[in-house]
Order: structure tokens, then sequence, then C-alpha cells
């Protein structure tokens, strides 16, 4: 396969990509080119980080006399109604190709910082304990980044921070968006929010262009009528990770 660069910039480039003679298939992507998804192998394809992660976050209060801070001026839905049930924390962040302000899960791209740090340890601890299973390796050394990539995501984006009361776990280690046009991937993420107050919630960790516009915290029933009508109460379309954090949310696999 020829493999021609169309155009370059921070977070996008355009490969074309040549798998016969005359042939061509323009790919979208955020790698650079000895890292393209299209050149790995099979066993490479396998092993590989996604691009970012989307967090699916559960706020679980504990009892009845729960409720959030409302000395902020944060956009939310009423919590006050049945506070001691789950809600599923969404925001509104400006989507640039959209033009929209979309109903979306914290996320991000995989710094190259966390991938340093985790695979570091991860080489020092294989090698001190001589564990020869390279696969199980990667798959520990792999969610491990994901899930130290959504813990500073979360933060970023809503102030919060996970405690040794909440738990994390990878849902799905990296699915593709649309392999149609692209190579990007996302891992989702779950965030259980063991707590019964979200005091210092915040979109001010905004950094870029990012641009938010306040928080959703949603009930089962609120997240189901989203579904059912493929819009959000405003009438916007949503993200292929926002129906799947929903989705994830109301059939209760979270729990």
């Amino acid at each position: 396969m020829k493999i021609k660069s169309l155009f370059e910039s921070k977070f996008i480039k355009v490969f074309d990509l040549q798998y016969r003679e005359g042939r061509h298939y323009y790919n979208a992507t955020r790698r650079d080119e000895e890292d393209l998804v299209a050149t790995k192998s099979t066993e490479e394809f396998k092993k590989m980080l996604p691009d970012a992660v989307s967090c699916v976050v559960i706020w679980n209060p504990s009892g009845a006399d729960s409720e959030a801070d409302n000395s902020t001026d944060i956009q939310m839905t009423d919590i006050k109604q049945d506070s001691s049930k789950p809600r599923l924390l969404m925001n509104r962040e400006f989507r640039y190709p959209t033009g929209q302000y979309l109903l979306s899960v914290p996320a991000g791209l995989i710094d190259r910082e966390d991938v340093e740090t985790i695979s570091g340890y991860k080489a020092q601890i294989d090698m001190d304990n001589n564990n020869a299973d390279s696969n199980a390796w990667t798959i520990e050394k792999n969610n491990s980044i994901l899930i130290k990539t959504a813990m500073r995501e979360l933060h970023e984006e809503t102030g919060l921070k996970v405690t040794e009361k909440d738990t994390v776990s990878v849902i799905n280690p990296c699915l593709f968006s649309t392999p149609g046009m692209t190579d990007e991937s996302n891992a989702l993420v779950k965030i259980v929010l063991n707590r019964d107050s979200l005091n210092g919630m915040s979109q001010e960790g905004a950094v870029g262009g990012e641009l938010f516009d306040g928080f959703d915290l949603l009930t089962k029933v609120q997240a189901k009528k989203i579904l059912e009508d493929g819009v959000d109460e405003h009438g916007i379309y949503y993200s292929v990770y926002t129906w799947a954090a929903l989705t994830y949310f109301v059939t209760d696999l979270w729990r």
C-alpha cells in the first residue's frame, strides 16, 4: 500500500491510501503516518491504544438526604427530586464541525505523558516479576493508561477528582467512530462517583478551544426519553458516544 500525506495539522491529518494502482481511499486521522491503523498487522491492531477516552460518569449517592451543591451558577438539571437515585453526568460541549452545543460525555485525547508514565511503571513491574505473559501485560498496561486519561479528563471538564470510594473501569478498550472515513478511535471508561455531594463541579478547566455550557444530571427516565426521541430536550442530535453512555446507564450495565 502506498501512502501520501495530503494535509497535516496538530490534531488532524489526511492521507491518501492507495491500496491498488489507481484506487485511492482518503483517511482523516489523528495519527502520524508510521502509526496509521491501516498499516498495522492483525496482532498490532489487537494491542493498539485508541486515540482518546470517553467517560460514562454516573453519580451514585447513598441516601435520600443527599443533595448537590447549589452554590454555583452551573446550569444543571434539577436534582433535588429523587436525589438518592443514580444520575448520568453529562455536559454541553460545543462541537465545531456541527456548529452546536451537543449533549456530551467527558472525553479527551490520550496524552503522551500518560502513556510514558504508565508504560515505564508497568515495564519495571514486569521486569521485577519476570512476567512472560506479554498479552496480559499489554491489556493491563493499556487499561491503566485509559483509566489515567479518564480520571484526568473528568477533573479537567468537571472539576471532580476520583476518590478511593469511587470506582473506575474500562467498558470497551477501543471503538471506531466512523471507520468509513477515519481511523479515529475511543475507549469507553466507566466512572462511578460514590458520594452524596458533587461539590466543586466546574468547567473552568477547559483547555485550548474547548467550550462548555453547563452540565446535565439525568435520571434513568430522562435518559430513556432522550434515547427514544433521538434528540436531547432541545431537539439537538448527539454523538454515538452519548448514545452509548445513555444506553449503558438505562440498561443498568454499570451496576
